[in-house]
């Protein structure tokens, strides 16, 4: 630290003491001065950006003061959290700091590591730059709160700034849990901490349709009408359009212009083609309102105070300089609609130069094949394959890739490359990040919605004139799937920082607000396009589609073996909960029998333990020394939270490259990663993690471990309903089936009475190799005989086309049901000829009916995405009352 920064910091102390009872202003509306030193957004440097939006331990590369962002980015704002009152006070320290801010702009509220005051808060701008503190006395009270994440706090400045001082606003947000908010008011209160109470609604609760149960008992010779009389009629899309007002209507997107015909383009552009490819070309060439113009754009307006100064709608942030826009956008048609053309129509007919195409290793393929089929061959575009054996023929350079048109690779490419040194300025001397591309493209874009993978963090950090997201489902689980989008986009004015992303969208979003609710619906019109298959503008002559529900009875047997894994895993919950069972043991426990109970309603014979004898190893304290037996039972543990769908608990999304450490917590590799490399700790226990080395992965293949003992033989309810209507569809001589099963033992256990009855069939899961996948599509689409695929959920969820089948049963359901879709949506797309049929097999009165329920409110919630998540270090807790809620 300097030595004037050091003077500035005791002065700051002093200062702070002074000011124990600041005065209380009523916020001002008047819009104050836009200050003329103010620096554009997007001015900052990526590494200064990159170390702002991290939850852990980060250095301000604008400042030397150590920043701990003690992550109410990572704190889950979203639905279960209310306003529980608001704090008048005023920052201090102002004539230290070159910080700005207008009234009623919004402002970040940070937690700082400064030497002279171990409370210290400090507040700065949307840019980062400080503005000054919180009174000392305030700050010692709120310290311990925000730094045990038992509250959020917002800021937003509600006066003219002083000479010494600057009102501002602060509301605090807490878990809306009764109990909870109820003891953490009382501590508030018991702490004197200066906190106006307001009546606070709590969060709206979607009613859950009621289904009426429908008794079915499997027969080997029903028909297929016996089969739809008794099956209850389903449109599971329908609840999740409720949700869709943030897309603009059919009306108004029938009547989108339309682009020519691209001269250099040998397909024929359907209309709506037309119309997305125009929006695209468009969104390549941003312009911000003029002078006189009232028009918005990217939530930019002119200052009508001052025709000169741009302010944004979303977070009021005020600049004399013109905003720096995104150029490009998400086009979120559904799967089957062109995608894939409507983009190479842009790389036609936009700006010249190199486009960057990122996509999955399964899909990279298909776009040279796209290109070349679609393009004429006197306009042939020149494109690079960037992966495998040609990486490393040569050093690659900007020079190299201008050479061609079109360049692809894969996200796991551009992560390697970006992780190899983190910390090197872009753009580099060689390779992906070497240059700054004409415009970069991410096919199944939805792969970066968690913002702390590595994935993620690599494609933000890539150099681009134009930005454009693919994808068919732009929210997954939840809102918080947006910003990361956002933020490669290359959004200005706050939404591309997480804290005020949640500030102004998600919590507001959580509790109705209808102002929040405008503004998503405007970021989505102005960036997103959206077009579905049964829009009648579309057209696209698809036949139709069928969801049916078929419940099945247990057999008694069945029945009782049910009841009794139920009984114990709710007698393991409560005493989990109640704190009798405590550790990695107990809680190891509580997701095996919930896993046992999801898997005997398909098949008892899966519900074998696997886990149970190794348990009194976890529960050795302290980090485990990582040998063939502690890594079996490390395995097993982690083996289970995949399977039960737990989520990491760094970024507190869905597991990605789930790993577990030696100190028996669990994360997504790419966030552990980076959390050893910056400070060698366990970010859940503070246990010393020297290195990578400690991780362990999975023993096989995530999708589960397998059971030698399982008999596959041997018959269950649901695999007699399954049969049924596998021998009711093959009375239509043209029918071909997809059965879907997140379980590869569920899997083998079909195959093997597939064989009995003298089925053929062919299989894709992720064990096999790429070739041995192809085989089985081939069989699909070519052999008559061939009339069943019994694949993967998430393996098949992405990049294949199963348009050869016409019907789908999906065995077991998984959580999210985005994935069920996508599934579904390989069969029932463009190419379709036939008819479709979805079967989803439920077991009544079972937990499968309670992940019927979990997903229809996701469906609810996705364009708003509300999802209760819970916060880092109460997960367990939180955890369990969902598992609670799935044993009712």
């Amino acid at each position: 630290m300097s030595k004037k920064r050091q003077s500035d910091a005791i002065d700051l102390t002093r200062g702070s003491s002074d000011i124990e009872n600041p005065s209380l202003s009523q916020p001002s509306h008047s819009l104050a001065r836009a200050s003329q030193s103010s620096q554009p957004h997007g001015s900052q440097t990526h590494e200064s950006s990159q170390a702002r939006d991290s939850w852990i331990v980060t250095q301000n590369l604008d400042d030397e003061n150590e920043i701990i962002d003690l992550s109410q980015d990572a704190v889950n704002e979203g639905h279960g959290w209310v306003c529980i009152g608001a704090i008048e006070c005023k920052i201090v320290g102002v004539r230290f700091y070159n910080g700005y801010a207008s009234v009623n702009e919004q402002v970040l509220v940070k937690r700082e590591n400064n030497p002279y005051d171990s409370n210290a808060i400090r507040i700065n701008n949307l840019q980062g730059t400080q503005i000054g503190h919180l009174p000392r006395i305030l700050a010692s009270k709120m310290a311990p709160y925000m730094d045990s994440r038992s509250i959020v706090v917002e800021g937003i400045i509600s006066g003219e700034k002083e000479a010494y001082d600057c009102p501002i606003l602060l509301r605090l947000f807490s878990p809306g849990e009764p109990i909870a908010r109820a003891n953490l008011e009382a501590r508030l209160k018991a702490d004197r901490v200066p906190l106006k109470t307001q009546n606070q609604v709590a969060p709206k609760k979607l009613k859950q349709p009621v289904v009426p149960p429908k008794k079915y008992q499997a027969e080997p010779e029903l028909t297929m009408e016996d089969l739809i009389r008794t099956a209850q009629v389903v449109r599971p899309r329908d609840i999740k359009e409720l949700a869709e007002t943030w897309a603009a209507g059919e009306d108004k997107l029938s009547l989108m212009p339309m682009a020519e015909q691209p001269e250099n383009l040998r397909a024929i552009l359907l209309p709506y083609q037309r119309q997305g490819l125009a929006w695209m070309l468009e969104k390549e060439k941003p312009i911000l309102p003029d002078a006189r113009s009232t028009n918005v754009c990217q939530l930019w307006k002119r200052d009508p105070a001052r025709p000169r100064s741009f302010i944004n709608l979303a977070s009021g942030y005020s600049t004399v300089e013109e905003p720096k826009l995104a150029r490009g956008g998400i086009l979120a048609d559904d799967m089957g609609l062109g995608k894939t053309l409507q983009m190479i129509s842009v790389i036609l007919e936009g700006a010249p130069g190199t486009t960057l195409i990122v996509a999955p290793l399964s899909v990279m393929s298909n776009w040279a094949q796209q290109m070349e089929r679609h393009v004429k061959p006197e306009h042939a575009l020149k494109v690079l394959t960037f992966h495998g054996s040609i990486t490393k023929s040569k050093m690659w350079t900007r020079q190299e890739f201008s050479r061609y048109d079109v360049v692809i690779t894969t996200y796991g490419m551009v992560g390697t490359e970006y992780s190899a040194a983190p910390s090197q300025k872009v753009p580099r001397a060689h390779g992906l990040f070497s240059m700054s591309w004409t415009r970069i493209v991410l096919d199944e874009g939805h792969q970066i919605r968690n913002p702390a993978t590595r994935s993620a963090v690599a494609a933000t950090s890539m150099l681009a004139k134009n930005k454009w997201v693919l994808t068919g489902t732009p929210i997954v689980n939840t809102i918080k799937d947006l910003y990361s989008m956002l933020k490669f986009l290359g959004i200005t004015g706050g939404l591309e920082k997480l804290e005020l992303f949640n500030q102004i969208l998600t919590r507001p979003l959580s509790q109705g607000s209808p102002e929040s609710d405008i503004l998503l619906q405007t970021v989505m019109r102005t960036f997103c396009l959206r077009r579905k298959k049964h829009m009648k503008f579309v057209d696209l002559k698809l036949p139709e589609l069928t969801e049916r529900i078929h419940r099945i009875t247990f057999r008694k047997d069945e029945k009782e073996k049910y009841a009794a894994l139920k009984s114990e895993a709710t007698g393991l919950a409560d005493r989990y909960a109640a704190g009798k069972i405590k550790g990695f043991s107990g809680y190891g426990q509580v997701l095996e029998v919930l896993l046992r109970l999801r898997q005997v309603c398909c098949h008892w014979k899966l519900t074998g333990t696997l886990v149970t004898d190794l348990m009194a190893i976890l529960e050795k304290s302290g980090v485990l020394e990582i040998n063939n037996e502690s890594r079996q039972a490390l395995q097993m543990l982690l083996q289970l939270s995949v399977d039960n769908r737990e989520e990491c608990a760094i970024c507190l999304e869905d597991l990605h490259d789930p790993v577990i450490t030696a100190c028996k917590h669990i994360f997504g590799r790419e966030c552990i990663e980076r959390t050893i490399e910056l400070q060698h700790k366990c970010p859940m226990c503070r246990a010393h993690l020297e290195s990578k080395e400690v991780l362990v992965e999975p023993a096989v293949e995530i999708e589960e471990i397998e059971d030698p003992d399982i008999d596959v033989h041997s018959k269950s309810s649901k695999t007699e309903a399954l049969m049924s209507i596998l021998v009711a569809s093959r009375r239509d001589p043209l029918s071909k089936v997809v059965i879907f099963s997140q379980w590869t033992s569920f899997l083998n256990i079909i195959q093997h009475q597939l064989d009995e009855a003298g089925h053929s069939y062919a299989r894709i899961d992720g064990t096999m190799k790429p070739a041995v996948r192809d085989e089985s599509m081939r069989a699909l689409e070519q052999d008559p005989d061939c009339r069943i695929l019994l694949a993967s959920l998430s393996v098949c969820s992405v990049g294949l086309n199963l348009v050869a089948a016409d019907t789908v049963i999906l065995a077991d359901s998984w959580w999210a049901p985005a994935i069920e879709d996508q599934a579904v949506d390989r069969v029932h797309r463009l190419g379709q000829t036939r008819p479709c049929t979805v079967w989803r097999l439920v077991m009544e009165e079972s937990i499968e009916e309670r992940v019927l329920d979990i997903q229809a409110e996701k469906r609810k919630l996705v364009g708003k995405a509300f999802q209760e998540k819970t916060k880092r270090g109460k997960k367990k807790l939180s955890r369990m009352g969902d598992i609670m809620k799935l044993l009712a």
